[in-house]
């Protein structure tokens, strides 16, 4: 039986540790996005910390004004409530700051590169090789800015205890700023979670390759000692894949829509994410309980961690 150890994992937060719930509105809530849910209130409320919200609006081109308000109203029939927020990214001067601070470094360097000048790096995906990184481009509307990133260790706790990442450098020099001007995703949640004091990042396993960079972002920002993590596994379909918000078997709206309760909702997602050993109801002012015997459902053996 799989267990998330929530006695070690306190031991490493401060009292009344700070996470964040951090939905990107570019679509509808889906099933996996009630799991993460699940995830940070149950933990936040045992550990006694408080929850933000924070919606991930970064992205100005694919975030819409009706999928801000859906997830809101989502959330609020599932009866998760914030302890603070919402909160939104639309003010860039945190991340102009930001971006600045980074130029003093000499961290940053103008790209002109596409797609088309990618490799695969070490762990398989998409690798920027870093073709503009010496080129003295001048930063000009329609140019990528970049980080350098150092190839080197980064270490970091999660849920399993120490994680260190031996080249945080594996996926190239990522975006600050695309050549849009909108701000990256990297650059953005790094920033916030800074400014927002954030203890404890709860969200997917999928991300977990993403943090050893944020870590060395976050230094480089004057972060010293980066939060604690907990990567947990996704939610997939049936045909094993990551859910996407056009899954309209999975999506909150349509599942309400076809007259499933918020707790049956809920309940499915935790059964979902290993959290229960069956698809029972539970309200959202409960779930603290699912993680109250420290360990997973049978069904479940190493899902809940990545």
């Amino acid at each position: 039986m799989t267990h998330l150890d929530v006695a070690a994992l306190a031991a490493r937060l401060p009292a009344g540790p700070r996470t964040r719930y951090a939905p990107s509105p570019t679509g509808y809530l889906h099933l996996g996005h009630v799991a993460n849910a699940v995830m940070v209130w149950g933990l936040a409320r045992l550990l006694g910390g408080r929850v933000l919200l924070r919606l991930e609006t970064h992205d100005q081109v694919r975030c819409r004004p009706e999928y801000v308000a859906a997830a809101l109203e989502d959330l609020a029939w599932l009866g998760f409530e914030p302890d603070e927020g919402p909160v939104d990214q639309h003010d860039a001067t945190p991340y102009a700051d930001a971006l600045a601070a980074l130029r003093r470094l000499g961290l940053v360097y103008a790209c002109t590169c596409s797609r088309r000048d990618w490799a695969t790096g070490s762990t398989g995906a998409p690798r920027y090789t870093g073709c503009c990184r010496d080129a003295g481009l001048a930063e000009a509307t329609g140019r990528t800015l970049r980080l350098r990133v150092m190839p080197q260790a980064e270490a970091f706790t999660d849920a399993r205890g120490a994680v260190v990442q031996q080249d945080a450098a594996a996926g190239g020099d990522v975006i600050l700023r695309d050549r849009d001007g909108l701000w990256s995703y990297h650059l953005a949640v790094t920033a916030d979670d800074i400014r927002q004091q954030i203890d404890l990042v709860i969200r997917g396993a999928d991300l977990i390759e993403a943090t050893g960079v944020q870590v060395q972002l976050a230094r480089n920002l004057g972060r010293p000692v980066p939060p604690a993590y907990v990567h947990h596994a996704l939610v997939t379909g049936s045909d094993g894949r990551k859910l996407s918000k056009s899954n309209r078997d999975t999506g909150v709206r349509d599942m309400r829509a076809g007259g499933a309760s918020a707790a049956e909702v809920i309940g499915r997602a935790a059964y979902a994410a290993g959290l229960s050993g069956n698809a029972d109801a539970i309200a959202a002012r409960a779930v603290a309980r699912l993680f109250e015997t420290r360990a997973a459902a049978p069904h479940a053996v190493a899902r809940i961690l990545s």
